[in-house]
């Protein structure tokens, strides 16, 4: 071979060992290319799992928020930290449409704390969800509600500056909140509850634009938002309905009762008063006989919206029952509470009530630590001043007293004292200055003033009654103060129900004896002599007398029965002072079990028999048989 021949021979060599050397190379780079790729799409299916992740968290935290019966305030809250923690976006706020009288705005219900809101908070000095934000029609937010799709923009400045162009902002401040800000788009995520408009969601985001994967998350998350604000306000309110009276929205009983609970250990450990008005609707019965029981229901909630517009945020307005209502002021004295409640009274007179024209009410007030540092006590002075006011005339609002340490015996001493002596019962002289010795000298030495008072009680009775017996008054007295504590009245109010028990019948003595021994039935006329007698030892005997004041409304209504059949004045229930219908069922007992011109008198067991079955129409149930209890049980003797 020729040296030519093997030159050539290297050459072909050469250029196959180039070729698979260049062949070689562009696998390695084929093959590097291709895990670049490869790296790149583990990254992007890497950060879409971890979205996947941080999503489904975020789904399932609103998830469990709408199983909590939470407030509605709470699980907006936890959205918002949601999106703005787990999610990563610079700001996440909640705005919900609402009114006033200039129009439509929008309000922050919620929003994530960072540096975009502080700044905004700061320059405005004033917390944002105080801020009403403009109801623009050609704004974002309300393009994004009404299309009810998510709409973005890039041009978030414009966004910002003319919700803040209404505020009192300078365009010098305007651009100090924008240029802090480090937001890029703005997303605007349209809410609907129970198929109308509630507001929307709006997303700062530091990115460009949203992702088609991002935008078909806030479409899913704006889903269970919507279902979550939807329970949410259910059990709101569930929960408003259950403290709530329906008639007139203030609360109900059983919250006024529970919270007062709470002010009292609250005002005994700061030492701190609050005051209590108890208020009552003047002439409700004659209001639903005149015009019907719907525009007592509308005298009602006029009272109602009286107390929303006077009390303060921190007040408890409540409606008791029927036409009574309560109002709690914390941190209130009696001289602010007499203001208060004057301004109350005035504003019910004010107020213009249709078809019925002006209404009235009677308004009680008390203190708690000034007047009395028990609630019961309390809530009974308030309700005795009320009724005060009632008997004075109505209209008007009463202070109740400071209770003296003067005894119940004192008291009734000085009633038949002034009776006797002012001759306001027509007594023959003789027994006339036969009791006032009596009382002279209880009035002197305090001793056995108890035994006087019975003494006395039954002298009278026997003047106008011949079927009176010595001894029945301290019998009456004894069987209804056992009665009393069975139902855990108070001292007060037992005090009270023993004065009423020696005062009850005094009536009786205006009504002709003949009525009394009479042993055919009544006649019309002699019915309604006998059915004025509380009315007549009421209004007439014991009205004068300034120290019983509070005795009088026992008395007017100890004939009331429970169903609303009795008299004078047709009540009926808890209408009824629970003392006044402990004196009805123990003056019933002995009357059942004593002789009468008509009949015999009747076995204990058999009186018993006959008293049940007026409960529920008589009597309340729960009365008689804390009563057949006590007759059973106890020594009356």
């Amino acid at each position: 071979m020729s040296i030519f021949s093997k030159i050539q021979s290297y050459l072909n060599k050469i250029r196959q060992v180039e070729n698979n050397i260049v062949i070689s190379t562009t696998g390695f780079l084929e093959v590097y290319e291709r895990n670049i790729a490869l790296e790149q799409e583990i990254e992007v299916r890497t950060n879409e799992l971890n979205q996947a992740n941080q999503t489904m968290l975020t789904l399932r935290n609103i998830w469990d928020m709408m199983n909590s019966s939470q407030p509605l305030t709470n699980v907006l809250a936890k959205i918002v930290s949601s999106l703005h923690g787990e999610l990563g976006y610079l700001n996440s706020t909640i705005l919900q449409i609402s009114t006033n009288a200039k129009g439509k705005y929008f309000a922050p219900k919620s929003y994530s704390k960072c540096d975009i809101i502080q700044k905004v908070e700061e320059t405005i000095q004033l917390p944002l969800e105080k801020f009403e934000i403009p109801y623009y029609e050609d704004s974002i937010f309300v393009k994004a509600i009404e299309d009810r799709k998510i709409h973005y923009t890039k041009d978030f400045a414009t966004v910002i500056d003319s919700h803040l162009a209404s505020s009192k902002l300078t365009l010098e401040q305007r651009e100090d909140i924008i240029s802090s800000m480090s937001t890029k788009c703005i997303i605007v995520v349209p809410l609907i509850r129970n198929q109308e408009p509630f507001g929307c969601l709006i997303v700062f985001s530091d990115r460009e634009s949203p992702t088609d994967t991002e935008l078909n998350f806030l479409n899913l998350f704006a889903n269970q938002i919507e279902l979550a604000i939807t329970i949410a306000a259910l059990f709101e309110e569930v929960k408003k309905q259950a403290v709530t009276d329906p008639l007139t929205g203030l609360f109900n009983r059983r919250f006024f009762e529970e919270n007062i609970i709470k002010e009292a250990e609250r005002s005994l450990r700061l030492k701190q008063p609050f005051s209590l008005i108890s208020l009552d609707l003047d002439f409700l019965k004659k209001i639903n006989d005149t015009y019907g029981h719907q525009y007592g229901d509308i005298a009602i909630k006029t009272i109602a919206d009286v107390l929303k517009n006077r009390a303060r945020s921190i007040d408890v307005a409540a409606r008791i029952g029927g036409e009574e209502f309560n109002i709690m002021l914390p941190g209130i004295d009696s001289y602010g509470a007499l203001i208060a409640a004057e301004r109350v009274r005035a504003a019910i007179e004010a107020a213009d009530v249709e078809k019925v024209g002006h209404i009235t009410a009677s308004v009680g007030v008390a203190t708690f630590l000034e007047h009395s540092d028990r609630i019961d006590e309390l809530v009974e002075m308030a309700d005795q001043a009320m009724y005060k006011a009632k008997i004075n005339g109505r209209n008007q609002v009463q202070m109740t007293k400071l209770q003296k340490d003067s005894n119940w015996q004192k008291v009734a001493v000085n009633a038949f004292v002034d009776i006797l002596s002012k001759k306001r019962i027509p007594v023959p002289d003789n027994i006339a200055q036969d009791l006032s010795s009596k009382l002279d000298n209880v009035s002197l030495d305090g001793k056995n003033s108890k035994e006087v008072l019975y003494s006395v009680v039954d002298m009278i009775s026997q003047t106008y009654c011949s079927n009176h017996q010595t001894g029945e008054t301290k019998s009456k007295l004894l069987l209804a103060v056992m009665l009393a504590k069975r139902l855990d009245l108070t001292k007060a109010e037992i005090d009270k129900l023993k004065i009423a028990m020696l005062l009850y019948d005094i009536g009786n003595i205006m009504i002709p004896e003949n009525i009394f021994t009479k042993a055919e039935p009544l006649t019309d006329d002699e019915k309604h002599q006998i059915q004025t007698h509380p009315v007549i030892a009421a209004r007439e005997i014991l009205k004068p007398i300034s120290n019983i004041q509070d005795i009088i409304p026992i008395i007017e209504h100890h004939h009331e029965n429970w169903d609303g059949s009795g008299y004078p004045q047709k009540i009926s229930g808890n209408e009824i002072p629970i003392t006044s219908q402990i004196i009805l069922l123990v003056d019933a007992f002995f009357a059942l079990t004593q002789d009468r011109p008509y009949r015999n008198a009747y076995p204990v067991e058999k009186a018993m028999e006959i008293i049940r079955c007026g409960s529920g129409k008589q009597w309340n149930d729960k009365l008689v048989e804390e009563f057949i209890y006590v007759v059973r049980n106890e020594n009356l003797e």
